[in-house]
């Protein structure tokens, strides 16, 4: 997904796909977005529902928000675009991305992959369902738990830390890993491969 990304060097298309790659927002629903719908002191945006789904504020990096100020910098009335002229962007993008790279795997890559990755990738890091429902809109949590199905528990490896003290225990928390347990006075730590 990281390759399409960066593969894609036009600002009003680049804008829109880093916004459903980070959001996990329908296409329609980033095409409705206004320079209204952020917050940039607070790094969010506001997303107006479509299919009956839920309106919700969410969190985005950095580098989008600076990606967003350049959008509506360079377009004042800017609207983001449709999906048809997304879907040719991204598939012009892709097949030029597949012939340079020899990977017919970004053929396979559509606008709605976005807002699968999104929510295959929140489900993976917090397993956590209801959270994932939130962040889609999804009214139906049987909705959202047609994208659980796709993460593959079976492959799953860890790093395994211990920490004697609290300075230790710091550092590990800082760069990523997870509280596990306590034994024999040590605290153990977990982070993903």
């Amino acid at each position: 997904m990281e390759a399409i990304l960066q593969a894609s060097t036009n600002l009003k298309h680049s804008t829109l796909l880093r916004l459903l790659y980070e959001t996990g927002m329908r296409i329609g629903e980033g095409h409705a977005l206004t320079f209204k719908s952020f917050d940039f002191e607070r790094r969010t945006v506001r997303v107006v529902p479509e299919k009956g789904s839920r309106a919700r504020e969410l969190k985005i990096s950095p580098k989008l928000c600076a990606l967003v100020m350049q959008f509506y910098a360079k377009y004042p009335d800017g609207v983001f675009p449709d999906q048809q002229s997304a879907r040719k962007h991204l598939g012009r993008v892709r097949r030029s991305l597949a012939k340079i790279s020899c990977n017919p795997r970004f053929l396979n890559v559509h606008l709605h992959t976005f807002r699968h990755f999104r929510a295959i990738y929140e489900y993976h890091r917090t397993k956590d369902l209801l959270y994932v429902q939130q962040i889609l809109g999804h009214r139906s949590i049987s909705n959202t738990v047609r994208y659980a199905r796709f993460v593959d528990w079976e492959t799953d490896e860890y790093i395994a830390k211990a920490a004697k003290n609290l300075e230790e225990a710091s550092k590990l928390i800082e760069s990523g890993f997870d509280y596990v347990t306590e034994m024999d006075s040590v605290k153990l730590f977990r982070k993903r491969k």
